[in-house]
């Protein structure tokens, strides 16, 4: 690959995935402006929800990408067993939390199981999507790539936009989210197409996709327990503007995710830490430079983060988008991990599921302190993954 067809790769990369996680960032601006913060403070904590639950869709996609880049010559073996296998996972994934509504909807504290169920509903479309960006990511497919993401970020936004335009409620923004999910699976279908797996065992891509789900569900299930947390610990409306300061925060722990995509099949054929140092520099590098503005420009921030029915939280709006931030370096070393097949990253990562919500407890925390915990938390699960791996630098 010639240095201009790299940049222009990292540049549409980059941009497909920063306009993927900018229209979801839209969505939850004009939730937080529509809806009053109770309300809003529910749908964060559902979205909150769905990204629990697309770790499937991601272990999938991180076995296909690992496996069609490591081994190029069994491509179209691959993608048939993908697909198969990405249906199937999509109806028990929706399935799954579908029974288990009933206890989702009680410990939410919601009124309704129905913006439960719709989650369910959204999560059989954002399964299937994986699968599809998982063969696209293997064989470097970058623009296929691209249109996926935007599909998928701009199917939240239109869709949950009409529907909180026609009735603002939490069960019609759940609604519409889950109408546009099918936008990236229909584009995704059109564009690579369905194949048959013909006789080859779906056994190798099963496991590894078991292993990198149980992995990263630990991951989602850390970076989004603060937001169920709030939604149990704080006041409503302190939770509300909880809610308010994580828009910032997810911001922070996605801007840079395009890194983590494109150099994913670095990573998995790379024997030294040089890739994963690459990674985590260039998203720690981001990360200080948008908390650095967030603490500099506090009132444009709150703009940002939902207007001036929030002022309360504006002065702490910077530690939002430091804890972001930190999440955003700790899903690098996650994704070198599953890219490295390396055991471990995620019992470390549930350990730091339960000291969380212990901390909180113990503390009693307020607003300052749980973001501040959440912060401390990451940090030192980060601190803990480095200090587990001994590779050597690579020069």
């Amino acid at each position: 690959m010639t240095a201009g067809t790299r940049t222009r790769t990292t540049v549409l990369v980059a941009a497909g995935q920063l306009g993927m996680n900018g229209a979801a960032y839209v969505f939850s601006i004009v939730a937080a402006r529509v809806l009053i913060p109770g309300d809003f403070g529910v749908v964060t904590a559902l979205l909150s929800l769905l990204q629990m639950g697309v770790v499937t869709s991601l272990g999938l996609q991180a076995a296909a990408a690992r496996q069609i880049a490591v081994t190029p010559t069994e491509r179209d073996a691959t993608v048939g067993i993908v697909l198969r296998s990405t249906s199937a996972a999509a109806l028990a994934v929706g399935v799954a939390v579908a029974v288990v509504s009933p206890a989702l909807t009680w410990l939410l504290h919601l009124d309704s199981i129905w913006p439960v169920l719709l989650c369910a509903a959204t999560l059989v479309p954002l399964t299937a999507m994986g699968g599809f960006v998982g063969i696209a990511q293997g064989c470097e497919r970058w623009g296929v790539v691209t249109a996926i993401g935007l599909a998928n970020g701009f199917g939240r936004l239109i869709g949950g936009a009409v529907a909180l335009t026609i009735h603002p409620s939490v069960t019609s923004a759940m609604l519409g989210v889950a109408l546009g999910a099918w936008l990236p699976v229909l584009i995704g279908g059109a564009v690579l197409g369905v194949r048959t797996a013909g006789r080859h065992t779906r056994k190798p891509l099963i496991r590894e996709a078991i292993v990198g789900t149980h992995t990263l569900f630990a991951f989602y299930v850390l970076s989004n327990l603060d937001a169920l947390l709030a939604r149990n610990q704080l006041p409503a409306h302190q939770a509300g503007l909880y809610s308010a300061g994580l828009i910032l925060g997810k911001a922070a722990l996605m801007a840079p995710s395009f890194i983590g995509v494109l150099l994913y099949p670095r990573l998995a054929r790379d024997d030294t830490a040089h890739s994963r140092t690459l990674a985590v520099g260039l998203v720690a590098a981001t990360g200080l430079a948008a908390t650095l503005a967030t603490a500099l420009l506090p009132n444009l921030a709150l703009l940002l983060a939902g207007g001036p029915q929030y002022a309360d939280v504006a002065s702490r709006l910077w530690l939002f988008t430091l804890a972001g931030s930190i999440w955003a370096v700790v899903q690098v070393l996650v994704l070198d991990a599953l890219a490295r097949r390396r055991r471990g990253v995620g019992r470390l990562t549930w350990v730091a599921v339960v000291t969380l919500p212990a901390l909180v407890v113990l503390l009693d925390a307020d607003l300052t302190q749980l973001v501040t915990t959440v912060a401390g938390v990451g940090l030192a699960l980060a601190l803990a993954i480095l200090a587990t791996d001994r590779r050597p630098d690579g020069g």
